[in-house]
C-alpha cells in the first residue's frame, strides 16, 4: 500500500469514527438524527444525568446527582426508566442524604421530571426510606434549575406514601456556578 492510500484509508475510517459519535444533522427527508441513529444504533428514549450544587446561602450544601435513563425499547413507558438520583443537604448540626431508586422518567427540550422511592438516606433523612419523592431539572447549561416535589410537602419523609410517580415543584432553585452541570436528553415519545 503506497503511501496516499495509506492517508486515504486513514481519512476514511477517521470519517467514519466521526460519524458514529457526530452531533444530531438534520437532514432533507426527516428530523435531526445523531450519529448513533446514522450508524443503526438506537439512543436511548430519556437521560438526565449529571451532579451539581444548589446556590444557597453561606453554610447551607446541597447538592444533587442524577445518573436516570429511559432504553430505547422502552420508549411509550416512562414507568419503565431505572437508575438512580442522590440529594445531600447539610446546614449545622443538621443533614443528611439520601439515595432514591427512578421509577419514572419524563423530559421535553431541556426540561426532566424524574421520581423515585427512597433506598437509602442518613443522619435526618434516614425517615424517608420507603417514600416517592420527585425532581425537576431544567438544564440550562453553564447554571441550570432545579426543584423537588418536597418543597410543598415540608422534608421527604413527609411525603404522603400517595404521592405519584413524575411529581415535583417547578425548577425554582438555581446551581451554583461552576459545581457541575445537568444534562437532560429530550424523550421523543411514538405518537
Amino acid at each position: 500500500m503506497n503511501r496516499r492510500t495509506k492517508i486515504i484509508a486513514v481519512g476514511v475510517a477517521v470519517l467514519l469514527a466521526a460519524g458514529a459519535t457526530a452531533p444530531a444533522m438534520a437532514t432533507d427527508d426527516g428530523p435531526a438524527r445523531s450519529g448513533a441513529d446514522r450508524a443503526g444504533i438506537a439512543r436511548e428514549a430519556a437521560a438526565l444525568t449529571g451532579t451539581a450544587m444548589l446556590a444557597r446561602p453561606a453554610g447551607d450544601h446541597v447538592t444533587v446527582s442524577f445518573d436516570a435513563h429511559l432504553d430505547a425499547k422502552d420508549n411509550d413507558n416512562p414507568l419503565n426508566a431505572h437508575g438512580t438520583f442522590r440529594f445531600s443537604h447539610y446546614v449545622g448540626d443538621w443533614g443528611g442524604k439520601a439515595e432514591a431508586e427512578v421509577d419514572c422518567l419524563i423530559t421535553g427540550g431541556k426540561v426532566a421530571v424524574v421520581s423515585g422511592v427512597i433506598t437509602k438516606a442518613d443522619r435526618d433523612l434516614k425517615d424517608a426510606v420507603g417514600k416517592r419523592v420527585g425532581v425537576s431539572v431544567h438544564d440550562l447549561g453553564k447554571q441550570d434549575r432545579l426543584g423537588y416535589s418536597w418543597a410543598a410537602l415540608g422534608l421527604p419523609q413527609e411525603t404522603p406514601d400517595d404521592l405519584p410517580r413524575c411529581i415535583s415543584s417547578a425548577p425554582f432553585e438555581k446551581t451554583k456556578p461552576g459545581s457541575g452541570t445537568f444534562r437532560v436528553l429530550p424523550w421523543e415519545p411514538q405518537r
